[in-house]
């Protein structure tokens, strides 16, 4: 065979490799999907021209060994103004745990709303019209339980609630223990299972499901979820006012 043809031949195997990873890359950017705003409201009225609303990916994947996760929580100005300074928020419930989100602090325990277990404040000083900014959220789900995450989006100062997602679940119908990982989607309650066997664990008493509930509720109800995460602070409005 000729060098020539030689050539011809790496030259086209060297093709064949470059299309194939971009075909890859492009099914893997389709599986992840863009951001959805599912289980979304608008609580106080947003000063005039700005629109915020947040953004969750249509599907997460938990490590079943570690059961890690990693979730990009996004909040984004649809309107036509500023914003000028406001706060996203990072809140997990039940078996969904916030760990850690990239350039936020942790909240305290004592100020976290009633049925969640850990969230992160994200202050930013200003989101220019038609932008967005994402941040990176380590999370932890235990399989055996339900999982939920809450986005509010607050006026700076925390007084007012723009918008909030949630507390939205994260959730599989169909789990599989013995997989190396869990696809699961958003706006689905997750189906718990013992590790190992298709018996769905006992939940425990009613009552302990009772402050998840009462903190959805809470949370997702107009003019009452914009106070929810001022009236854990009664020290911290007084400074403010």
């Amino acid at each position: 065979m000729s060098s020539r043809r030689m050539t011809t031949i790496a030259g086209s195997l060297v093709t064949a490799s470059f299309s194939a990873v971009l075909i890859l890359s492009a099914t893997a950017a389709a599986e992840e999907g863009p951001g959805s705003s599912k289980g979304g409201k608008a609580v106080d009225e947003a000063p005039a021209g700005v629109k915020l609303i947040t953004l969750l990916p249509e599907q997460i994947s938990v490590d079943n060994s570690s059961e890690k996760t990693d979730i990009t929580a996004t909040v984004k100005n649809e309107g036509t103004k500023d914003s000028g300074k406001i706060q996203l928020l990072v809140v997990g419930f039940d078996g969904l745990t916030v760990n850690d989100v990239q350039g936020c602090s942790s909240i305290a325990e004592s100020d976290l709303p009633e049925g969640s277990n850990s969230g992160f404040a994200c202050p930013i000083d200003n989101l220019a019209a038609g932008k967005s900014k994402s941040y990176a959220v380590d999370a932890s789900f235990d399989l055996g339980k339900t999982g939920k995450i809450c986005l509010p989006v607050q006026a700076g100062d925390g007084k007012k609630t723009f918008w909030q997602q949630g507390p939205v679940p994260f959730g599989t119908t169909n789990p599989s223990p013995n997989a190396p990982a869990t696809p699961l989607l958003l706006g689905t309650d997750n189906k718990p299972v013992a590790p190992g066997g298709d018996e769905l664990p006992k939940t425990g008493p009613t009552r302990d499901m009772l402050p998840l509930g009462a903190a959805g509720a809470t949370l997702l109800t107009a003019g009452a979820a914009g106070l929810w995460w001022a009236t854990r602070r009664p020290s911290r409005r007084a400074d403010l006012t």
